[in-house]
């Protein structure tokens, strides 16, 4: 049994394996040959907190043993985290809809469907029925029973589609729920529109099945157009793309250090004896004196601040997450073709020009079932050279394993997975959320952040934005580039590359070029340091006591800073009271110069106040007519009809 084990794994693993079967062995009885998957899979449902390792390590041992089938997967995880496809009468129950008819249509509907649709798209269009229509509808309206809707009921539903509920966490740990608007809100309406319409033209077919069911749409053509939607989904993905194009050299970069570091430690770890110390990439490690694995190397060590450091699984993080990024900028696939490629992917091709024989890469069919070719530079050969080294095994060759189709539910045929690495002992494909994590640790160690200041984010997609952006920018014709990308639609390659306007551009360079040489030379001189700071410290001195002086930059004050008799003073709302304060005492002042005979200071007294009393007037005026509203004389509809009517009534009998 022991020898069945997997030799590079720890010897604490293969002892929890062992015991795991005899636990087994103990509580059904029988000898190891009576052990059934299924008793693994009981065993896992009875002890959970155990499913990813002693029971995982069980599983590989007996099959090695070959006690299970020969067809039998390679982890237990594939058995027991795989539901595959489900039925669309399964996809419906899983809302428990209360109206049994409309279940039943639904079911039946879906069933019609479902031959022309993947099992993803399938999903999304069950969700939308079952759930964000007829669903809602049962829990506000109790009760509906029928397609024919009435106009309160539809309209209501209309309105509480248009936004959604999210839950996030704030800064202090809680959780606080936020009302957002949903953006496939025009998704769902059109597929709700064309479950109504579908059923009027199958009614013509088969009236038997389809005609009891017809009603008429609640959901008017003008209501699914999403042009709008479309053009900002556009602009975001445009200012995303542009925002993270200049971003991916230092990317690069830090992958490729973060994957020389990371195999420079691991090299160290593997020289250094047991119970030692290292020191490597001016940093200091301790080696453990025993090891837990089988053949008798280290796998971990700590460092200086007393930190446990596995560097096997630091370079495998940093090794993934670089042939990631390397492949998906020079070839522009999808995450999931990346998953899927495959040894014999790396195809040749004789030009027929010259007979030069130049490296291709397969595409296998994914999202639009269209099989594709992409050339092989120098760049990416090398990558792939160093994947496909890191994966062959002793014999030669790339291990031959069976992924899953996370969209179609259903497990692919055996292929020599570029993507695979040995995980708690057995080989398993890269999952998504390994690609992500090491995309994630290169990203927080370039140090790249976003506009905003925050780090940059980036998704798998995000480099097929990129590389057909790069690729129209540097010549590529588009309709070579969609074939690249595999779209069905020249549109589609378009929305993906966010193009700078450079007709627009030039043109509006050329009109400032053109309008600058009507210029005199001197008023394109650079300014002086000088110059700059009394420009600025013009508007600094605008903010006078009662509000803003509007005076033109580089203009004297004709008025000698008497601001109440300035035409240019911008009185504030809020400083009226100051205003008021200042009519008051210029009052005072005048009937204390005609009481005391000092006709000198009454004139120009008079003038101030002739000024502040209208100021005040003008502020009163601006006040209240933010205050009113104004009539612009619109008709209303009692007056238009009255005179259509009067116009419309033949004359009587004279």
């Amino acid at each position: 049994m022991r020898a069945s084990l997997p030799t590079n794994i720890s010897a604490a693993n293969i002892s929890s394996g062992l015991k795991t079967i005899a636990e087994i062995m103990a509580c059904r009885g029988g000898a190891i040959e009576d052990i059934v998957v299924g008793d693994l899979l009981l065993w896992q449902s009875k002890n959970p907190s155990n499913s990813n390792g002693r029971i995982q390590l069980a599983y590989t041992s007996l099959r090695d043993l070959g006690l299970f089938p020969a067809d039998a997967p390679h982890t237990l995880f594939r058995i027991s985290h795989r539901t595959g496809q489900l039925t669309p009468a399964d996809l419906v129950d899983r809302y428990e809809l209360q109206c049994r008819p409309i279940r039943d249509l639904l079911v039946a509907y879906l069933s019609h469907r479902s031959v022309g649709l993947d099992f993803t798209t399938l999903q999304a269009l069950t969700i939308s029925l079952a759930l964000r229509f007829w669903g809602d509808l049962e829990r506000h309206h109790p009760g509906t029973d029928s397609l024919r809707l009435p106009a309160e009921v539809i309209t209501a539903w209309k309105v509480r589609l248009a936004t959604k509920t999210v839950r996030k966490r704030l800064p202090d740990g809680s959780f606080r729920e936020f009302t957002e608007p949903r953006r496939g809100a025009i998704g769902i309406k059109t597929q709700v529109r064309a479950f109504y319409l579908d059923l009027a033209e199958w009614a013509v077919e088969d009236p038997g099945q389809w005609a009891a069911w017809v009603a008429p749409c609640p959901i008017s053509e003008a209501e699914c157009s999403g042009r709008k939607a479309e053009k900002q989904l556009k602009a975001r993905m445009d200012r995303r793309t542009r925002e993270r194009l200049p971003a991916l050299p230092t990317l690069v970069k830090t992958a490729h250090r973060l994957l020389k570091e990371a195999t420079a430690r691991l090299d160290a770890l593997n020289a250094a004896p047991l119970g030692s110390d290292f020191s490597v990439l001016g940093e200091t490690f301790r080696v453990p004196r025993f090891s837990k694995c089988a053949d008798g190397r280290p796998i971990h060590a700590w460092d200086a601040k007393g930190t446990r450091r596995s560097f096997a699984g630091e370079e495998r993080s940093a090794f993934w997450g670089w042939a990631a990024i390397e492949i998906l900028r020079h070839t522009g696939i999808r995450i999931e073709e990346l998953l899927e490629l495959g040894h014999h992917s790396i195809v040749s091709y004789k030009l027929p020009t010259t007979g030069q024989t130049v490296p291709l890469l397969q595409i296998a069919p994914s999202k639009t079932d269209q099989e594709r070719l992409v050339l092989v530079t120098p760049e990416l050969a090398d990558v792939l050279s160093a994947v496909v080294s890191r994966v062959r095994g002793s014999d030669g060759r790339v291990p031959v394993l069976r992924s899953y189709d996370h969209y179609e539910r259903v497990w692919n045929p055996p292929m020599p997975l570029l993507f695979q690495d040995r995980s708690g002992g057995c080989l398993r494909p890269l999952s998504r959320a390994t690609i992500r994590r090491g995309l994630d640790v290169t990203l927080l160690a370039s140090g790249l952040t976003d506009s905003a200041g925050d780090p940059l984010v980036f998704q798998p997609h995000d480099f097929r934005r990129i590389f057909i952006t790069d690729s129209i920018l540097n010549g590529l014709p588009p309709h070579i580039a969609q074939v690249i990308a595999g779209h069905d639609h020249i549109g589609t390659t378009m929305g993906y590359a966010a193009i700078y306007p450079t007709d627009a551009i030039e043109a509006h360079r050329a009109f400032i070029a053109r309008r600058r040489a009507l210029r005199h030379a001197d008023e394109y001189r650079t300014v002086t340091p000088e110059e700059w700071g009394e420009f600025l410290g013009h508007f600094e001195r605008r903010k006078l006591a009662l509000g803003d002086c509007g005076r033109a930059y580089g203009t004297d004050c004709a008025h000698e800073h008497a601001c109440v008799r300035c035409p240019a003073l911008i009185v504030h709302a809020t400083e009226r009271p100051r205003l008021v304060e200042i009519r008051d005492n210029l009052l005072t002042r005048i009937m204390e110069a005609e009481r005391e005979g000092w006709l000198g200071e009454i004139e120009g007294l008079q003038s101030s106040l002739t000024h502040a009393e209208e100021k005040l007037a003008q502020l009163d005026a601006q006040i209240s007519r933010k205050q009113e509203s104004v009539d612009l004389g619109i008709p209303t509809f009692r007056e238009i009809a009255a005179r259509t009517t009067a116009a419309a009534t033949p004359p009587g009998p004279a």
